[in-house]
This record gives C-alpha cells, sequence and structure tokens, in this order.
C-alpha cells in the first residue's frame, strides 16, 4: 500500500505525468470553472442540505474561481473518502484520508467537523456522523496508542514488523496526543449541535477512561509506561531514538507525545499545541460526562488532569524570546530545552484559538504568531508563487495549504483573510483542490492530489470568510 512518505517522494513525478495531459494542456480559464466533483451516482455520500448550502454560498460568492474552488472542496470528504454501514443495528462509517486506505483519528474527525452544523436539520448527516464518533470508540478500544486503523479489522498492516505492539486492524501505531483528543472533539461538537448524546453510551465512556489512561501513563512519572517505536527507515523523523521511548524528559505534568500531528519524530516530547489541545479535550468530556454520566467520578478525573497539564504548559511551555518576548514553544522536555518552530499540521501553535485554548487576542498568542509566521519560524517558507508554515514531513520549501487556511481561520484582520483567501486560489495548480504542500515556487509541483482533510478546511474557512467579510468575497 502506498504510504504518505511514498506518496510524498513519487507525487510530483505522478502529477506531472497527468497535468500534461489534461489541467494544464490549456489555460485554466478554459475549462470555464468545470465542477471536478463526482457524478452524482458516483459520490459515496450525499446530503441535501449540504449540497444545498453549496449552491446558495457559490452564487453569493462574486470570485467565480474561488466560487469553483469552494464547490470542489467542501464536499470532497463526503463525495469520495467515506464508507457508511450499519453494523449491530448501530451506524458506523469509516473515513479514509484520501490517497491512503486508512482512517487517522485526527484526519476524520477534521474531515468531518465543517459538517456539524447541518446534523440537527439533515437526519441522514447526523447518522453519518454518528457513525463516525461509533468507528473512532472502537478504533480507541482497540488500542489507544495507535494513530490509524483499517475497515477490515483482520487485515495486517504493511508496518506490522515495526518495533511496537501490532495488532490486526492497525494502520499504523505512532503515539501522538491528538489522535485521543480528536474524537472528544468531534463528540462534542456534534452534542452541541444537536443535543443528541444516545451515542454516547457506555463504550464511548470506556473510551474517555482509556484516553485519560493513556494520558496518565505518558506523564511518566512512575515510569515510560507501556508504549515503544522504532522503525527500520532511512526517514530519521520515522523512528524514536533510545529504544523508542524518545529523549528523556523531565515528569512535571505535561503528557509526553513520541511524534506529532504530522506522523513525525518529536525532538522534545513535551510537545506543547497537543498538551494545549489535551487540556481543551479533557474540559470537554468533562463536560459532557457531568451531563450525560451525572455523578460519574471520570468528569472529576478529566479536570483534575486538564487543570494539571494547564499549569505545566503554562510553567514551562512558555519562553522568553529575545525579539517577540514571551511565546509559546513548539516543544520542551521539562529541563529548561525547547524548540521554537511550527509545523503546518494541526494541533499546531498557530491553531490554538481555533482548537479553542485561548482567544485570538491573547498577548502571548499574538507574540507566538508574529515569531511563526516569521523568519524566525525554521519551517516558514516565503517565494514567488506563496508564503506559510510547512514541515519536515514533506521537506523543505514546501508550503502547506492547512496553514494558510489556519491562518485564515484564526486571523481576526479582514485584510489578512482575504490575503489567506487570495494565497490558496493563486496556488491549487490548476486542479481545484488543495494538497497536502506545494513548493514556495513553483505551485505545481505539490504532493498528494486527493487530500481530503485540506479540502474539507478549505471550505470551512470559505464559510468563515463568508461570515466575517459580508459582501467581500
Amino acid at each position: 500500500m502506498t504510504n504518505r512518505r511514498r506518496f510524498i517522494q513519487h507525487s510530483s513525478l505522478i502529477s506531472a505525468a497527468l497535468f500534461s495531459r489534461s489541467v494544464l494542456a490549456s489555460p485554466l480559464k478554459s475549462l470555464a470553472y468545470l465542477n471536478q466533483r463526482p457524478a452524482l451516482n458516483q459520490r459515496k455520500f450525499s446530503s441535501i442540505s449540504v449540497d444545498n448550502y453549496i449552491d446558495k454560498l457559490k452564487s453569493q460568492i462574486k470570485d467565480k474561481e474561488l466560487a469553483w474552488l469552494f464547490e470542489n472542496c467542501y464536499p470532497n470528504t463526503l463525495d469520495t473518502t467515506v464508507e457508511f454501514e450499519l453494523i449491530d443495528n448501530k451506524p458506523d462509517t469509516y473515513v479514509i484520508t484520501g490517497d491512503i486506505d486508512a482512517m487517522w483519528l485526527r484526519d476524520s474527525t477534521a474531515q468531518i467537523t465543517p459538517y456539524i452544523s447541518f446534523a440537527k436539520e439533515d437526519g441522514k448527516l447526523a447518522q453519518l456522523i454518528e457513525g463516525v464518533i461509533n468507528r473512532q470508540k472502537k478504533c480507541i478500544l482497540l488500542d489507544p496508542y495507535a494513530n490509524a486503523f483499517y475497515k477490515d479489522e483482520s487485515k495486517v498492516s504493511e508496518w506490522s514488523k515495526d518495533y511496537t505492539t501490532m495488532k490486526p486492524g492497525i494502520h499504523e501505531r505512532k503515539w501522538e496526543i491528538d489522535s485521543l483528543c480528536y474524537p472528544i472533539r468531534l463528540a462534542y461538537l456534534y452534542w452541541k449541535a444537536t443535543g443528541k448524546s444516545f451515542v454516547f453510551d457506555q463504550s464511548w465512556l470506556k473510551s474517555i477512561q482509556l484516553t485519560v489512561n493513556t494520558f496518565v501513563e505518558q506523564q511518566r512519572k512512575v515510569n515510560h509506561g507501556p508504549y515503544t517505536f522504532q522503525r527500520n527507515t532511512y526517514w530519521a523523523t520515522d523512528g524514536v531514538p533510545l529504544s523508542g521511548y524518545g529523549y528523556p524528559v523531565k515528569p512535571v505534568g505535561l503528557i509526553c507525545s513520541m511524534f506529532r500531528p504530522s506522523d513525525d519524530a518529536t525532538i522534545f516530547p513535551f510537545l506543547i499545541p497537543s498538551n494545549c489541545f489535551a487540556v481543551v479535550a479533557l474540559n470537554q468530556a468533562a463536560e459532557m460526562i457531568t451531563a450525560i454520566f451525572p455523578d460519574n467520578p471520570l468528569a472529576k478525573s478529566c479536570k483534575m488532569l486538564a487543570a494539571e497539564v494547564d499549569a505545566a504548559i503554562k510553567k514551562y511551555g512558555i519562553v522568553n524570546h529575545a525579539k517577540f518576548g514571551k511565546v509559546y514553544a513548539y516543544e520542551v522536555n521539562g529541563f529548561g530545552s525547547f524548540n521554537l518552530m511550527d509545523d503546518a499540521n494541526v494541533p499546531s501553535l498557530l491553531s490554538l484559538p481555533y482548537l479553542g485554548y485561548l482567544q485570538s487576542s491573547d498577548p502571548i498568542y499574538l507574540n507566538t504568531r508574529k515569531l511563526i509566521l516569521s523568519e524566525e519560524n525554521p519551517f516558514y517558507f516565503k517565494g514567488t508563487v506563496g508564503e506559510g508554515i510547512g514541515g519536515p514531513h514533506a521537506g523543505m520549501d514546501m508550503i502547506w495549504p492547512l496553514s494558510i487556511i489556519m491562518r485564515g481561520l484564526t486571523s481576526t484582520s479582514k485584510d489578512e483573510i482575504l490575503f489567506c483567501l487570495k494565497l490558496l486560489k493563486n496556488t491549487h495548480g490548476g486542479t481545484g483542490f488543495m494538497h497536502e504542500s506545494f513548493h514556495k515556487n513553483d505551485d505545481k509541483n505539490f504532493t498528494r492530489k486527493w487530500f481530503a482533510w485540506a479540502n474539507t478546511l478549505f471550505g470551512e474557512f470559505v464559510l468563515h470568510a463568508n461570515h466575517h467579510l459580508k459582501n467581500l468575497l
């Protein structure tokens, strides 16, 4: 099976071959912005409420190319990546990332979240989202340390020889804090939007307990915990040093994450944006448990752990920068070492207001934002076609549309939001879709032709921009 790394290596060649025969053979305008969605009978899932809203908003957007991009991208998850069925009379939804036939807990939540606002009025869509929640519960109960899973729970992964405890049904077992935060985010946003709670049963409660247990294990107050990971690979960011436990940390209350949400190994295991996300998720879980399972002690456990992690973030995760003042570090180790950067994948430092950890006006966040959107961030790239944050995963000079989208979603400036929309409109490589990354000097040199997270989040950004900019689009 093609994996993320192999896809990145080969995608530029593949894309060039495809484009030479199609889109780039003639100017973009000659396409007349033809709809790039699959035919109706070939779509994985159809939502009347989503389709009606697409038609409505498309007719209101004055910029025809932007309207075209929105129409192509926003429904991409529903059109191409979901598989819905009833299992034991309960909804079950498997969500692939796009070009990889595996379900990431992170990506599946991020791909589905932009449709939640329609769930209250659209019972079919609500059932699809409930199916994702049910599938995520099963994944966590299978292994809380895994990040990606198969629909077929008997399938053996190509990564089965990794030096970690692999099981059938698991695609990859990279421990990332955010993998356990995202399912809580989906559950919470769905609960808030619909008021429905029947999907949150005893198995859901068990998944939350397992999440708390895993977080506590990875605070490493007693020992390293049960998780290790090593892989035979020449990609340094695909393996974890020191027998698979990572570089040492001082147990200060923060949670260790061996991998970033990019699936790249951390340098210092206390990954600050992911710890911030854990604080938000634990408090959301506590609120839900209090309302749905009154007097259950797990709610108190969630709140206490959230408070401990939050206090540790404020004590160890904030450092002084010579130019920008107090800023959030990307990674720390509790001994005083820190890594100043940001990565395009979410959770990121840039995304903290989007995730609900703080307000966009927070002074330390604003200082951090200035840092990470400048050349002081080693993974901020600026070229002739665009600028934005990338990361080690796709390599140097490769900008991720996710970072441009997140910059817009967390901005309070109309000019900056318009700037981000223009960047995205000008860097889709003539395809009508977002990609994982593109070269700062050539948007036709990109990775991942089919990346549903970026597509759907772009749609969410257009909705956000339309709300905040009124009639400026």
